[in-house]
């Protein structure tokens, strides 16, 4: 991704979930894909994806059962 992508990516995140420690970051080795953080806490993967001339953004996040609140 390039850096004008990420730097609107992270905005959008931040205004959308009221968080101004999240952080986009490029991959290395990586096109078309970045990393999410909040702080130093790694929380997903976001992919560009271009088909058809259409532009869209996934956003996978994983979460495990320990993470969870019992």
């Amino acid at each position: 991704m390039k850096a004008d992508e990420i730097k609107k990516l992270e905005q959008y995140f931040r205004e959308k979930f009221q968080r101004p420690n999240i952080v986009v970051r490029r991959r290395p080795q990586k096109t078309d894909s970045a990393e999410v953080y909040m702080g130093d806490e790694f929380i997903g993967v976001l992919f560009r994806d271009e088909e058809d001339g259409e532009l869209s953004y996934n956003f996978q996040m994983a979460i495990l059962d320990i993470d969870l609140p019992e």
